[in-house]
């Protein structure tokens, strides 16, 4: 089967890299190609393109391939989508991305199946940073299909091993929801409340991931795997996650970046959103929304959580 991954990212690059290393024909498409000569001088620098990745800006040539990786942020997957949807008709689409539709509430697994009905959905996610992928680091994935054996076989490479689920809505869920766990963790740790308050924060926040994944019909079980609790332990720990890193600059009371995409900020605000809705509970994304639209201060979002009522866990 021929591979093109869709969106020159850091991770879309990393994939790319990875997968030619083995020797197989990849087709990279970058929307603008500068920076693009023999590495990713912007996005991923000091990692070559192997021989057999060919980069490219014409995105009817890279959608050719039988597999298309679509590695775009979770907020342009759907217009992405819709405006290339003939060209994608038929293909085996498998998201790159982590987060939930702030317009529509939706995961990247609905969005496919709603705009490129005759595709192939599936979903790549779990516990991985760009640059360990590119350097050839052992790393662990989930790949979600409802017949994912073969695409499994196809996507697997010397240093990427993949498991492969069937729950996709679980394993999508996994991945958006951490992002948002992680921001809170970010927070906590620069507004120096201290180690032990970060893995509380992590504890509860992943039974707030398991009960709104529950809600939406996931498997109880992926969330335990490596695109739910895998993927937490790692996005709320490393500096190297934008989203730790995003909630550790409003803990110091900075200014994050503008240019650094942030899945987490938009899917606290759509799951907040639909948790209330749907009347789950879940303290931590709201408490990250509040903090994100300047409603309370760090000060008062750790009160509001120390001050809830006593439970049992």
């Amino acid at each position: 089967m021929s591979i093109s991954v869709l969106g020159a990212g850091a991770f879309g690059t990393a994939l790319a890299i990875s997968l030619a290393r083995d020797g197989r024909p990849v087709t990279l498409w970058a929307r603008d190609l500068s920076g693009m000569d023999g590495e990713n001088t912007r996005r991923l620098p000091g990692h070559a393109f192997p021989p057999t990745l060919k980069v490219t800006d014409n995105l009817v040539t890279a959608s050719q391939a039988e597999t298309l990786l679509i590695a775009t942020p979770m907020q342009q997957l759907a217009p992405f989508l819709e405006a290339n949807k003939t060209l994608f008709a038929r293909k085996t689409l498998v998201a790159c991305c982590k987060g939930v539709d702030l317009s529509s509430g939706r995961g990247p697994a609905e969005i496919i199946a709603q705009t490129c009905p005759s595709a192939t959905p599936a979903i790549l996610s779990g516990p991985s940073f760009a640059v360990d992928i590119a350097a050839g680091l052992p790393t662990a994935l989930t790949l979600a299909a409802d017949d994912g054996v073969a695409l499994q076989q196809e996507l697997s490479t010397a240093n990427l091993r993949l498991y492969r689920s069937s729950d996709l809505i679980g394993v999508e869920l996994g991945g958006a929801l951490k992002n948002v766990v992680a921001i809170a963790c970010g927070i906590a740790i620069a507004a120096g409340l201290g180690e032990s308050a970060r893995a509380a924060l992590m504890t509860r926040g992943y039974a707030e991931m398991q009960r709104f994944a529950a809600m939406k019909g996931a498997q109880p079980e992926t969330l335990a795997g490596l695109s739910g609790f895998g993927d937490l332990a790692l996005t709320c720990t490393s500096e190297k996650s934008r989203n730790y890193a995003f909630g550790l600059a409003l803990g110091r009371g900075q200014t994050p970046a503008e240019n650094t995409t942030v899945e987490g900020k938009a899917t606290a605000k759509a799951v907040s959103q639909t948790a209330r809705n749907a009347e789950i509970d879940m303290p931590i994304a709201d408490m990250v929304v509040a903090v994100l639209d300047q409603h309370i201060t760090i000060r008062e979002a750790a009160e509001m959580l120390l001050s809830r009522p006593l439970k049992e866990e």
